[in-house]
């Protein structure tokens, strides 16, 4: 049985290039980087390498990067750090979108219980967030916009450059989580006017466990962990040299061959979708255009994703579903509901997330598996039984 791994938006492998920078790190140059002799000096040196790579991959200065465990983490230090500099100004006003990733929205959230107002933006049919909507939503209390770069599950790219500016023009903060956007697509936290940026390295071939939070230089975020002075005093806490000299290995390889692996991973999601659209009662879910290269997203009625996904692993395909039900929940996803899918429509979405180390057969494997797997489970829905009769007139 053939084997593809499909759900690289959720972690990808790491790398040989990443685990090569990394290995030396957990033998022979063990030293704790806050060391004075030479093999801990050799392990500060290598940090901030990894510290300019990372600049270098965002255009942005070597002192504007902290490492974090990951995008979780930097959209936490990030919002609630804002948070509490705005309060001490009167400005308890925050604006998000809809579709943001829990740990963002999750975050928002225990906000409004400390006695924030935060202002939820909609987004179109396509996942997309209407500029024109921030601008009437910022108020003279708005002490933050947050709005993620690219949709973990849709795709859809947002016009981070155009929302920069406008709040550059109000003078409120900017922060995007960019956790699926690094390494995939061109970030210029300059030209795009970002004060804040998320990542997380396993989402490009780095090791889980290591992400980034950008800030820019001005900014002074309080601090996140109390104790020693790494991270300029920011976060203490003995640096994970391994982790984060792979994340710089990592980002690097992947900007220098990011226009290369975007057009052949684009090539190949776009094959999938002119495959799987010949399915009856199909859609594809998020902008066609403004997109991740390697995000696949439909939805296929009177077909439950959790069964899908069982399914498809069976014929040896790893992939993932917008429905929130293989985490115990009953509900669709947040993002599906929110570009205006029906509950019965947005429990049949799946979604696969493919890189450059995809091939051509791995998509034709999948398309083979795909109609078959759908027709089966709708014979067994009664979901799918009605949606017959209802085209027939009955």
């Amino acid at each position: 049985m053939r084997y593809v791994y499909a759900d690289n938006a959720a972690t990808t492998a790491v790398s040989k290039t990443a685990l090569d920078a990394m290995m030396p790190y957990l033998t022979e140059h063990c030293g704790n980087p806050s060391s004075l002799y030479s093999i801990g000096q050799t392990a500060h040196r290598a940090i901030e390498k990894a510290r300019q790579q990372v600049a270098a991959a965002i255009n942005a200065d070597k002192s504007e990067i902290y490492f974090t465990s990951g995008g979780s983490e930097s959209d936490n230090w990030v919002i609630r750090g804002c948070a509490e500099l705005g309060k001490k100004k009167g400005k308890c006003h925050i604006i998000t979108t809809k579709i943001e990733h829990h740990a963002v929205l999750h975050t928002t959230a225990k906000l409004e219980k400390e006695g924030f107002e935060v202002t939820y933006i909609g987004v179109n049919d396509k996942g997309i967030v209407d500029v024109n909507d921030i601008a009437a939503a910022i108020r003279e209390d708005t002490c933050l916009v947050t709005v993620m770069f690219a949709n973990n599950e849709i795709g859809s790219v947002q016009p981070i450059e155009e929302i920069g500016k406008l709040c550059r023009e109000k003078g409120v903060w900017f922060h995007t989580d960019a956790v699926q956007a690094a390494g995939h697509i061109a970030i210029d936290v300059k030209k795009q006017n970002i004060d804040f940026l998320s990542m997380s390295g396993h989402k490009f071939h780095a090791v889980k466990g290591t992400g980034v939070l950008y800030c820019k230089n001005g900014v002074k975020l309080p601090n996140l962990i109390e104790g020693g002075g790494q991270e300029s005093g920011k976060r203490a806490g003995t640096e994970n040299v391994p982790g984060i000299v792979a994340l710089g290995a990592a980002l690097e390889e992947a900007c220098a061959n990011i226009d290369k692996n975007a057009q052949k991973v684009s090539a190949l999601r776009d094959r999938l979708f002119e495959g799987a659209s010949k399915i009856s009662h199909s859609r594809i879910n998020g902008d066609t255009e403004k997109r991740l290269p390697g995000n696949f997203s439909m939805c296929f009625e009177g077909v439950e994703g959790e069964s899908l996904l069982l399914m498809l692993d069976a014929v040896g395909i790893s992939a993932s579903s917008g429905s929130a039900c293989t985490s115990g929940s009953l509900d669709p996803s947040h993002v599906l509901l929110a570009i205006g899918l029906k509950h019965e429509v947005a429990h049949g979405s799946l979604r696969l997330s493919i890189d450059e180390n995809t091939s051509g057969e791995d998509v034709e494997y999948i398309l083979e598996q795909l109609t078959p797997i759908i027709n089966r489970l709708r014979d067994m829905s009664p979901l799918w039984e009605r949606i017959i009769a209802e085209d027939k007139g009955e």
